[in-house]
């Protein structure tokens, strides 16, 4: 009970001492307000972004994986040469036909083409893919219909439109049945596409589809591939549908043991892996250069602490006089750099709740705010108050009694 008593009159006594000083007291926890809402609100970002990371990745579809031509790339070098013609359409049927953990197998033949409506020109990636393209990559319809069977077996000119292109070349008219030119040659517009927006640096909307024999054959003139895309049975055999599909490819490639792949397979399991690691990283960066802004604060603390008390130094040799501990005058500035600490850490989680969702509106990020973010910022501005008010109050509670009433 005396305990408790003593602690609530040193919070009583450190308010005090604040609100005698509120401008000195402000700018003292200026720092850990800054240095908290900062963590906070890069907490806030790097979690949004790992968000819409996987956001984009299940956007791709289900249980994917992709295959294109050429050896892996590390960053932007090539770790072995490669041809980009080494896929071809038997390559993606043997694919369906050998490999029991896959179900779908959906090729793709693409190349940028200059698309245009009336005066109006944009390019645009054209791809030549199968019906099955809409299930796999998890293609929505806003209008219209995708190619059927009998388009791609009469290598129909018809085209399916993304979002983006149909905005840039319609505004908002109509487009079904319109017919637009693509490098030149009449497409008819058989369909629109529902939005599926930014993925990295590519943006999903602004694509056109026609059917893959279309593209090959009128269109483009070449009989490979620029990727094939398999779904696996499920999640569970994803790795085992990638090791038969390498195992199939380097067969049918007639790569010795010695030799690397001359295709590159990865799954939807590593692109997002790859991506949540990249946006970790970087909210660790950024959470780092935040807390120096904490230790920035805890440091303006300490220095204030120690003036105060070089200017209470009467004031302790009267309270050892009367019969105060150094116990109790450890404590008590112990309490007060807490106190600062405390506040400053409150303030800054308002601060940077309000940042993060000023930055989700403005500047439409995305973010999310996370119990634990606050909890950990909340959790090292105290433990930045307590760190740097123990030597100011080691300093205080060290005095010599006589001293401190002899002092002016």
């Amino acid at each position: 009970m005396k305990a408790n008593f003593q602690m609530l009159e040193s919070i009583r006594v450190s308010f005090s001492s604040l609100k005698s000083n509120k401008m000195r007291s402000a700018l003292t926890m200026l720092g850990i307000i800054i240095g908290t809402g900062a963590v906070i609100t890069v907490i806030a970002l790097g979690k949004g972004a790992g968000e819409a990371v996987q956001r984009s990745i299940q956007s791709l579809g289900s249980n994917l994986i992709f295959v294109r031509p050429g050896a892996a790339r590390s960053g932007f070098v090539r770790l072995q040469s490669g041809s980009s013609t080494l896929l071809s359409n038997a390559d993606a049927k043997a694919i369906q036909e050998r490999c029991p953990s896959v179900t779908s197998v959906v090729p793709e033949s693409f190349r940028f083409g200059q698309l245009k409506y009336q005066n109006k020109n944009w390019n645009s990636q054209v791809v030549g893919t199968l019906p099955e393209y809409q299930t796999v990559r998890n293609v929505s319809l806003r209008e219209g219909s995708f190619f059927t069977e009998k388009d791609l077996l009469q290598k129909e000119r018809i085209c399916i439109l993304g979002f983006t292109v149909y905005e840039n070349l319609f505004g908002n008219q109509p487009a079904l049945g319109k017919t637009i030119k693509i490098n030149g040659i009449n497409f008819t517009v058989k369909g629109i596409l529902e939005p599926k927006g930014q993925m990295a640096m590519f943006n999903q909307d602004d694509q056109v589809f026609i059917p893959l024999s279309t593209a090959q054959k009128r269109l483009l003139g070449i009989d490979f591939l620029s990727n094939i895309n398999i779904q696996a049975k499920s999640e569970l055999h994803i790795d085992q549908a990638a090791l038969e599909i390498e195992k199939l490819l380097r067969k049918r490639h007639k790569l010795q043991g010695y030799e690397e792949n001359d295709f590159n397979v990865r799954t939807q399991l590593d692109i997002l892996a790859t991506r949540e690691e990249t946006s970790r990283t970087f909210s660790l960066l950024l959470a780092g250069i935040a807390l120096v802004s904490l230790l920035v604060g805890g440091i303006g603390i300490m220095n204030i602490m120690l003036v105060s008390v070089t200017e209470r130094t009467r004031e302790i040799g009267i309270r050892m006089a009367i019969g105060a501990r150094r116990r109790d005058i450890l404590s008590q500035f112990l309490i007060e750099a807490l106190v600062l600490s405390v506040l400053g850490g409150m303030l800054g989680i308002l601060l940077g709740v309000l940042g993060s969702v000023i930055l989700s509106k403005a500047a439409n990020w995305n973010t999310l705010i996370a119990p634990s973010s606050i909890l950990i910022a909340f959790f090292f501005s105290a433990l930045v108050g307590i760190f740097f008010g123990l030597y100011p109050a080691r300093k205080a509670s060290g005095l010599d009694p006589i001293e401190a009433l002899r002092y002016e």
